[in-house]
């Protein structure tokens, strides 16, 4: 089970030195199946169930063989995402995951927090960095983000809310 609230930044906080340079694509939508690459030597396969706050996850270590061979049938029209994973320390002791995104969706930039029970993740109060909340907006799922013309419908949404 996976706790997690996710939060769109749209002015980097200072970022440490260090980070994880992901990959990932995706298999299949339905059950939500991902492939993930990070820093060149750890693959995963990734199966998740449903949306928002909290979701069903199952997860696995798979060879670069594999990595390489589900990379070649990643879902049609849809793009491996590149990322780079700053891991933050907050004010209360939890750990942000801050990814800035690469290629085509360059400009992104989404920030989450794991939790331990749904009522530490309602009680959460986000630092002023943090931006506008999307846990419940299944439009910033990395599923739709995946998509080739991602940034566009990213931009659309965006423009809408500030209207």
């Amino acid at each position: 089970m996976e706790i997690e609230r996710q939060f769109l930044v749209t002015e980097l906080p200072p970022l440490p030195k260090g980070y994880e340079a992901i990959r990932q694509g995706y298999v299949a939508f339905l059950p939500e199946i991902r492939i993930r690459e990070i820093n060149g030597v750890c693959f995963t396969l990734t199966v998740k169930r449903g949306a928002g706050l909290v979701r069903e996850e199952w997860e696995t270590k798979i060879s670069k063989r594999e990595f390489d061979s589900l990379e070649a049938r990643i879902y049609p029209e849809t793009c491996m995402i590149g990322k780079r994973r700053y891991h933050i320390s907050l004010a209360d002791g939890r750990i942000a995951e801050l990814h800035v995104h690469e290629g085509h969706l360059a400009g992104l930039n989404y920030v989450e927090v794991e939790f331990p029970t749904t009522e530490a993740a309602k009680a959460f109060q986000p630092p002023t960095w943090f931006g506008r909340e999307v846990t419940e907006d299944e439009r910033f799922s990395y599923t739709l983000l995946a998509q080739s013309d991602a940034m566009g419908i990213v931009t659309r949404i965006l423009q809408e809310g500030s209207s």
